[in-house]
């Protein structure tokens, strides 16, 4: 049987892994500034995630919903510790678009609307409502289309004014900063205004915080730089640092009853052993703060360079913007360099590595990305 081929990839395939670095099948190491898509949070092969994981494997690897688990509450203790979220209830899932989905159903329970808005430029997951409201048009097939969705530009709040004044609209979703999309940091007056606009229209506010969140952007959730506290949460990516794991952060307006909502895997054993594991790492070795510094000394290199056109972002969750297609870029740095980048469209590169980057590392890529760009320069002349 043949893989059914959909992802596009380098001819690189890593096999081991240590810290910030992986390793191919042939011995050569990579700088790894992507992160699998901002899911290792804590790093590669940490001897205590892999030690949390292996002893709880050696008692119990999963048993369903229908009984007990006490390690789900272990893991909502210290997600609510680490988060400041103490009053709101804590729903496992598996995945991002799960979170999500998951969001979109106690939205339209509570309000009793159909409607979901979301902005240009989103992502938020490739199961059915959340391929919906991302914005990708091109990816969607005909069953996907059913979905009563309204997409609006980020920060013109007197668009989103105008749909939410309808009555119609469950929901409203946004990122903490917007990935997929070209890493975009919402204007800090606008989820001001978003906020009291749904609290004024009985409206759902739901942050995806999948790629944005964790300590990410320097605090655990990148709203955390404004004053908004959103009704939803969801949460996945860096949560596991590579298990599957997805989350949904509940406000007390919400009242859970039984069959509400479900789900085969969520919250399994060695999900959440994966999860308090991450949470302890990150508080015990101060990867937030980490994440701010060697994020902001980031930026300041990058910005240094001649031939950047942009740098956005917040901590280790960063755009490159560059007046030219990317993909030579990020070849040479992966095939020349030994270094991994994600992207976001065709002009800008995606950064997102472990929260545990150093400024030696920083260094080298910054020193790998000038070099290349002087190249193309000289050759341009």
């Amino acid at each position: 049987m043949n893989l059914f081929e959909v992802y596009p990839s380098f001819d690189v395939e890593p096999v081991k892994g240590q810290g910030v670095y992986v390793q191919d099948t042939q011995g050569q190491q990579y700088l790894d500034l992507y992160g699998g898509h901002a899911v290792m949070s804590v790093g590669h092969s940490h001897p205590h995630y892999i030690q949390s994981i292996a002893q709880q494997l050696n008692n119990l690897g999963f048993y369903s919903n229908s009984t007990q688990n006490s390690l789900q509450k272990q893991l909502a203790h210290q997600l609510t510790r680490l988060s400041g979220y103490t009053d709101y209830s804590l729903f496992l899932c598996n995945t991002g678009a799960e979170a999500n989905e998951s969001a979109f159903t106690l939205a339209s329970y509570h309000t009793q609307r159909r409607k979901i808005l979301t902005f240009i430029r989103g992502f938020h997951g490739r199961t059915s409502a959340a391929i919906a409201v991302t914005d990708m048009p091109q990816k969607l097939a005909p069953v996907n289309t059913v979905h009563e969705v309204v997409k609006v530009p980020l920060n013109d709040i007197e668009s989103v004014a105008q749909h939410l004044k309808s009555g119609e609209v469950a929901a409203v979703i946004v990122e903490g900063i917007q990935g997929y999309g070209g890493i975009h940091v919402p204007n800090p007056q606008f989820l001001t205004q978003l906020q009291q606009l749904c609290h004024d229209t009985q409206t759902v506010l739901i942050a995806d915080e999948i790629q944005s969140g964790y300590g990410r952007s320097g605090k655990f959730f990148a709203h955390q730089y404004t004053d908004l506290r959103p009704d939803i949460i969801t949460v996945a990516k860096g949560m596991g640092n590579g298990f599957p794991i997805g989350g949904v952060l509940i406000s007390p307006q919400f009242t859970p009853r039984k069959g509400m909502l479900g789900t085969t895997f969520g919250g399994n054993h060695l999900a959440c052993a994966a999860g308090i594991a991450v949470l302890e790492i990150i508080e015990k070795e101060g990867l937030i703060q980490n994440a701010a510094e060697v994020g902001t000394y980031m930026q300041q290199r990058l910005r240094a360079i001649e031939g950047i056109k942009e740098v956005r972002g917040k901590g280790l969750m960063i755009g490159v913007e560059f007046d030219f297609p990317v993909a030579e870029l990020r070849k040479q740095l992966v095939y020349k360099h030994h270094i991994f980048t994600g992207v976001s469209g065709t002009h800008v590169l995606r950064i997102l590595p472990p929260l545990k980057l150093t400024k030696t590392d920083v260094n080298l890529f910054a020193t790998a990305l000038q070099q290349i760009l002087n190249n193309m320069i000289a050759v341009c002349v």
